[in-house]
């Protein structure tokens, strides 16, 4: 077992000559990425578990390693009693320079042919800042900048080709291997198309992935083999390089474009969160610094003022009377979401999202030619069809584009699949629904029951925690917790229902699919995680009535909730943080621990054989699988935190900030569990974001919309601003009076006898001498002739938030369109180098044309000149030469 050769290799000298050169003992091999010969690199592996009905599965795995070795692939097995576990046998495929060659001409894959000779002025006046956020140069820039063509393989000399083993990076040449073993023809009829993906599915194969190069601890001790695995690790994954840039560049080598886009779109997303992180701040530290301005909240907190206003009772029955100084620690929270500064920064967060989105388009047009994509057409994977779809249809038809007979889904057959789809995403929709009515009828139960318990809390109750507690706080922040229970628990069953029905729709390509499987997840995930938090932000507290006309709950005997006199921003906020908060540390919880346990489990006998016994192929087989949909949920979760930082952001301006801290964390943990947890996962092309990037401009433009109605009617900030410039008593510019202004009277003895409170319920200090009490809204008071009507000045600051909302929003939308005018998607040095490349590859191309042509005619020449005096044998020399030119 030391030496592993099978009955082919035992005594091979060449081999241990070999092996014996390259710098490491021969029982090392184990922990290699080439063939025994120790030449030949893996490029692929295959394992699979012989069962009860393995005769039938090893003759068909006969069969397709046979057609793998047709089409040029070369195989060495490991059988099961050399594995560690003594179950699994390992199939490893080479592909040598033939079938790399042939299917990157296929493919159009695109490879260096020049250096670039335009000169780079990227360079910034005051690089030097930048320095210590900088990685080595031989980290981020391993290679010169080239020209690329799209290779071709009758002009492999036309090409910059200095060692055939390395000019397709390790990406590509995965890329290319599994291209080259899910689309060659099969013999039989009964397996033609995407010969790997149809075996795995009747499990005839268990396992199909590509291996590391090396431990992420420690380099490799071949010195033929390269530790980029080694290099990440270092230099990316590690926690204490969170404020070092990302090595993009090497990402892309060794994992391949599709991840690499990611995680330079979560860069430069975390990166644009500082700026918006620190006017966050800096809003919520004015609201702090202006904390002694706030006259209104000290007027609540006053003796003369709030001490002495009598407030309706909150809930029927089990709510006594109470004074609107008890609410004084809540007012004074309020102001620090719920001042000027919100407005400012509801503003600025719509004109951010702006250059976030425009900005990352340029970015991306910079990667798109960086990384010789700005040609790459996703119709290439579109003409891919999936294995699924191929088995389930029956149905053929001619293809326009490959003029070849393909399955098909037919019209009526695609109707009803879709129809049930939508049905079955409808019915999960209003199970959230029904959920967040569940917890609204929650909170109007148990704020009675609260309200009970806490009736004396200022003076009596809860001294431990003091009077900050209050039956409003107390509702909000269980009802908030509970909500988060249940959101997890729908998430965590829709995820299963989402892939379901899309398998269920039977998507023809894998693009189709995951576009599918992304508007369903996003639409559930977008009801789950923001309904409660629109609840609290546009229903609560809007649809009260008054005193002797409460309005209940769909008829019930639960009556609707009302806002704190200080506002439900506060409410909002308390809500925002509870989800947004509990939803990053439990995902990244989630992603960091659970694949560490599994493999940790998943490992566990393998840890007491030696290094040398535990082969590199069977360490990268006990790892987690990183899936197709991998970077699904990597998406779906920061477009779901990009959503609490744009559409809610005026009630929290520090949502920012933690979002900032979540994502520097996020992308280390991401890097770490690629690099150390999972599996190397095939190398992909993508070009942009995909469909993620209609989505984000979507809740752009929504989260304008959201925020403006959250400043008109979920803030207090026009009641007041109305009140100050319209309503202040002899025309002084203060907030004095707005408390008592703000609050309207209803006499106690019309109170109906189903609202009124129960005996016991009212404080100690209720007497029969107070006839009157307080609520909250704009109402004539009893005995006038519009008695408990709304007074002109609701319809002045109601005229005065939709005015609010109109001026916000087209101011915010104007900037938002200007910018994203002055902004070109493409940035002109980029423009001017993909013209130049592409100029490059016609001049080139006709001058190598020219030259092969050239050659070709001399070479015919010479051989019509030496048979020339054959043919004029009577002329002399010199004239037959002339004849021959």
């Amino acid at each position: 077992k030391l030496f592993l050769f099978d009955k082919s290799h035992k005594g091979n000298t060449s081999t241990m000559k070999h092996l014996s050169h390259s710098g490491y003992p021969p029982f090392s091999i184990k922990d290699s990425v080439f063939f025994r010969d120790g030449v030949r690199r893996i490029d692929f592996v295959l394992s699979y578990v012989d069962d009860k009905d393995g005769e039938r599965k090893q003759e068909r795995r006969k069969v397709y390693e046979a057609n793998l070795e047709k089409v040029g692939l070369e195989l060495e097995i490991e059988d099961k009693s050399e594995s560690e576990d003594g179950k699994t046998s390992f199939v490893k495929i080479h592909a040598p320079w033939e079938v790399l060659a042939t299917y990157a001409d296929v493919l159009k894959i695109k490879v260096p042919f020049k250096v670039n000779d335009i000169p780079d002025n990227s360079e910034m006046p005051m690089n030097w800042l930048s320095t210590p956020f900088r990685l080595p140069e031989h980290i981020m820039h391993p290679e010169p900048d080239f020209f690329t063509a799209p290779f071709n393989k009758s002009k492999s000399d036309f090409f910059l080709i200095d060692n055939k083993d390395t000019f397709f990076p390790p990406s590509t040449r995965n890329r290319i291997v599994r291209t080259t073993m899910t689309c060659f023809p099969a013999v039989t009829s009964c397996w033609k198309h995407c010969w790997v993906a149809r075996i795995i599915n009747v499990s005839i194969i268990y396992m199909y992935f590509v291996c590391m190069q090396s431990r992420y601890w420690k380099r490799s001790r071949d010195a033929n083999c390269e530790s980029e695995r080694f290099s990440l690790y270092k230099h990316w994954a590690g926690f204490l390089s969170f404020f070092k840039e990302q090595p993009l560049n090497l990402v892309r080598k060794y994992y391949g474009e599709k991840i690499g886009i990611y995680f330079a779109w979560l860069g430069f997303y975390t990166e644009m969160l500082l700026f918006a992180a620190i006017v966050g701040t800096i809003c919520f530290i004015y609201g702090f610094l202006t904390y002694d301005d706030n006259e209104w909240s000290k007027e609540i907190c006053s003796e003369a003022v709030g001490g002495k206003i009598v407030m309706c009772p909150l809930c029927d029955k089990k709510c006594g009377y109470w004074k609107l100084n008890s609410t004084c620690n809540s007012s004074w929270q309020s102001h620090l979401f719920d001042n000027v500064g919100t407005v400012f920064f509801a503003i600025f967060m719509g004109i951010w999202v702006t250059l976030f989105l425009e900005f990352w388009k340029r970015r991306q047009a910079r990667l798109e030619y960086e990384w010789d994509l700005v040609d790459f057409e996703e119709e290439q994977q579109q003409l891919q069809l999936r294995p699924e779809y191929e088995t389930k249809c029956t149905n053929r038809k001619m293809n326009r584009i490959t003029q070849e007979m393909e399955p098909y889904l037919p019209i009526t057959s695609k109707c009803a699949r879709t129809c049930l789809s939508g049905a079955t995403v409808l019915f999960w929709i209003s199970l959230i629904i029904a959920c967040i009515i569940g917890v609204i009828a929650y909170r109007l139960a148990v704020y009675a029951a609260f309200a009970s318990i806490m009736k004396d809390s200022p003076t009596t109750h809860l001294q431990v925690v003091g009077p900050f507690i209050t039956p409003q706080l107390a509702t909000s922040v269980t009802a908030s917790c509970i909500n988060f229970v249940i959101i997890m628990i729908l998430n965590l069953m829709y995820e299963r229902v989402a892939v379901w029905i899309t398998d269920m729709e039977i998507p023809k390509t894998h693009l189709e699919y995951e576009n599918k499987l992304t508007v369903k997840m996003f639409l559930f995930q977008f009801v789950n995680y923001y309904s409660s938090c629109f609840y609290v932000a546009f229903f609560k507290g809007k649809f009260v009535g008054y005193p002797g006309d409460y309005a209940y709950m769909f008829g019930s005997k639960l009556r609707n909730e009302e806002c704190d006199p200080g506002g439900c921003l506060i409410e909002l906020t308390t809500q925002l943080v509870i989800v947004m908060t509990g939803k990053q540390v439990w995902g990244n919880i989630q992603e960091a621990l659970v694949p560490w346990l599994m493999n940790w489990w998943g490992s566990r006998k393998a840890r007491s054989h030696p290094e040398s016994l535990y082969s590199r192929w069977e360490q990268d087989h006990d790892l987690q699988g990183f899936g197709q949909l991998g970077l699904f949920y990597e998406y779906l979760e920061m477009v779901i935190q990009f959503g609490f930082i744009t559409l809610f952001v005026a009630s929290f301006p520090l949502a920012p900030l933690m979002a900032l801290i979540n994502n520097i964390i996020e992308v280390r943990v991401d890097a770490w569990k690629l690099t150390t947890q999972f599996r190397r996962p095939v190398a992909a092309k993508a070009h942009s974001i995909g469909a993620w990037q209609e989505i984000l401009n979507g809740m752009a433009v929504l989260s304008v919309v959201t925020n403006a109605f959250i400043v008109a009617f979920t803030s207090d900030m026009i009641p007041r601003l109305v009140y100050m410039y319209a309503y202040q008593p002899e025309g002084e510019m203060n907030m004095k009076g707005y408390i008592n202004n703000s609050l309207s009277v209803f006499n106690i003895s019309a109170i109906p006898p189903a609202n009124k409170p129960e005996d016991g319920e009212n404080p100690f200090w209720f007497n029969s001498s107070i006839t009157t009490c307080r609520y909250r809204d704009y109402r004539y008071p009893p005995g006038h002739e519009k008695e408990y009507s709304h007074t002109m000045q609701f319809w002045h600051i109601l005229a005065a938030k939709l005015a609010f909302i109109i001026i916000m929003e087209h101011v915010v939308f104007l900037v938002k369109f200007f910018v994203a005018w002055m902004i070109p998607d493409v940035p002109s040095d980029v423009r001017a180098r993909v013209k130049r490349e592409r100029y490059l590859v016609q001049e080139y191309l006709h001058n190598y044309e020219v030259e092969k042509l050239k050659v070709q005619l001399s070479q015919n020449t010479h051989d019509e000149c030496s048979c020339a005096p054959m043919i004029y044998p009577s002329l002399p020399k010199h004239e037959v030469l002339s004849e021959c030119l």
